[in-house]
């Protein structure tokens, strides 16, 4: 006879991307194989990042404080904010070294197929940093790095494309400020995430005027 116990956790666990029945099967039975400790480790790990994670309150991307450790970073070069579709993406372009500024997370892309449209995504508070850095500069007061260029890291796909002709029409009001994109060492349609760490940082190096 079954365990309803069993049937649920593996029911919960096939509810993750990519987890089918089988594999979410093997992963509770490891489980039910470890200590009673690691197992409640295991499960307040995860209680925990859901209710203590926050969103960086300038760039978006995960954070235990208010500020992520990257914008918090007196040797980033603030200057540059590299617009990036999710937090994954983040990641990519960190593990490449080749980067030393700034992200935007949108938190998705414009895609009408999906019912995703600009005001679904961080496309506003995109326009609202850069509006507030150009006060703050054109004021002369304070330490406030100008933002000098906008870096276009989307993927490659339709979405991505429409995404960034979206914004780029947005930010010509800002005048003087460049807009460039990753060169296309990433294939078309391919995810960001998933291009290699070479093939992205030699993207992000080698980006183009948009």
């Amino acid at each position: 006879m079954s365990s309803i116990l069993l049937d649920n956790a593996v029911s919960q666990f096939s509810r993750l991307p990519g987890i089918g029945n089988k594999t979410a099967l093997r992963l509770v039975l490891h489980l039910l194989r470890q200590e009673e400790g690691d197992v409640v480790a295991f499960a307040d790990a995860l209680t925990t990042l859901k209710r203590e994670i926050k969103y960086c309150r300038c760039c978006h991307n995960i954070s235990d404080t208010e500020q992520c450790p990257i914008c918090a970073d007196p040797t980033r070069d603030a200057s540059l904010i590299c617009v990036v579709e999710n937090i994954q993406d983040v990641m990519a372009i960190e593990r490449t070294q080749q980067y030393r500024g700034l992200y935007h997370v949108l938190g998705g892309i414009i895609s009408p197929m999906d019912g995703i449209g600009p005001g679904d995504i961080e496309i506003e508070s995109l326009i609202q940093r850069i509006a507030d850095n150009r006060e703050a500069t054109g004021s002369g007061t304070g330490d406030v790095v100008p933002i000098k260029e906008i870096i276009f890291a989307l993927s490659s796909t339709m979405e991505g494309d429409t995404t960034n002709f979206y914004i780029s029409r947005r930010l010509q009001a800002f005048q003087g400020l460049e807009l460039s994109v990753i060169a296309r060492g990433i294939s078309i349609g391919d995810e960001l995430q998933y291009a290699d760490e070479v093939t992205l940082g030699r993207s992000i190096l080698n980006r183009t005027p948009l």
